[in-house]
């Protein structure tokens, strides 16, 4: 028996990623594990060694592609009797959940952490599905359906200031960083890139710009950075800005640094709801992040950023919810 992991890409993968760990099972059980997910950069390298079985890429209510893994969902929950199969979203815990409990298999979806204030669209559905028991990372907003499992941010710790040589690390240049806005994403964010060349000028900055046009503002854009090379980016830089998805935020903390996080917002069509302002606050709110809007960055903003560290924590705690 081994669990089964199913979710999209990008933020929802690196949560379930770390909170696969959390679960409540012993370690040796925690290790025996099959993931469902879209094949990206970012997949193949968090995976790698890993049992991995590729799903059809998705966008947001892309109902050809999510039929098509219906079908798959159909074969693997079927393939054998698993522990659980557990999910952070989006439309592949719809395929997969509701059909699992129907066959009498434990079926959590743990809502991600984007939602601060309320499920998603998959949540939504998820919370009538006869027998799929659903949490959320927030007491705020937990209830009868969606019970609060604990959070992913839980794993980490804000740090005080750096200071060296006498002098705070906020008063020093900034020599490198890291811009990226995600590669998951289908909608532009043009609107964080420009206030941001004349603020690191000089500076040596690996630029991820997905989906967005990038042309005309002089920098040396990438669609897409290879996972591993992002990670040791993200490691030398000075500091971190981000859109504010949980991917993004998460490999910032897990690198120790405390993000500038710019949510995408959907009356500039960024994004289709603005869950990204959610995520940037309750990060704010714990003193991991700093929330900023794109007419906000400064030269004052990246420095404080900079100046910041974060630590995992000693002990995380596990899920607060019984798999069996």
């Amino acid at each position: 028996m081994s669990l089964l992991l199913v979710c999209s890409g990008g933020g929802h993968l690196r949560q379930l990623h770390q909170l696969a760990d959390r679960l409540p099972l012993p370690e040796a059980e925690r290790r025996e594990r099959t993931w469902v997910t879209f094949d990206t950069g970012l997949s193949r390298s968090l995976l790698s060694g890993e049992d991995v079985r590729w799903a059809t890429y998705a966008a947001p209510r892309d109902l050809p592609n999510i039929a098509r893994n219906q079908v798959l969902a159909g074969r693997l929950v079927r393939e054998r009797r698993w522990t659980a199969v557990v999910s952070t979203g989006s439309s592949l815990a719809v395929n997969f959940l509701p059909l699992a409990a129907a066959l009498g298999l434990p079926a959590v979806f743990i809502e991600t952490a984007a939602r601060a204030e309320g499920p998603s669209m998959t949540g939504r559905i998820l919370r009538w599905a006869p027998g799929v028991r659903t949490f959320t990372q927030y007491p705020s907003w937990a209830d009868a359906r969606f019970r609060y499992a604990g959070s992913i941010f839980e794993a980490f710790e804000a740090q005080p200031a750096l200071v060296g040589a006498g002098a705070p690390r906020a008063a020093r240049p900034i020599t490198s960083a890291v811009v990226t806005l995600g590669t998951t994403e289908s909608y532009g964010f043009r609107r964080m890139l420009e206030p941001l060349v004349g603020l690191l000028d000089g500076a040596d900055v690996t630029w991820q710009t997905g989906s967005t046009d990038a042309s005309g503002l002089g920098v040396d854009a990438r669609a897409e950075v290879p996972y591993a090379e992002m990670v040791a980016a993200v490691e030398r830089a000075d500091v971190v800005v981000a859109h504010a998805g949980t991917g993004a935020a998460l490999t910032a903390l897990s690198a120790g640094r405390c993000p500038v996080l710019v949510p995408r917002l959907r009356r500039h069509d960024e994004h289709v709801d603005d869950h990204q302002e959610q995520i940037a606050a309750d990060l704010h709110r714990r003193g991991l992040a700093i929330a900023c809007r794109p007419e906000e960055l400064t030269a004052d903003v990246l420095a404080e950023a900079a100046s910041r560290r974060v630590v995992p924590a000693a002990t995380p705690p596990p899920l607060r919810f019984a798999l069996a």
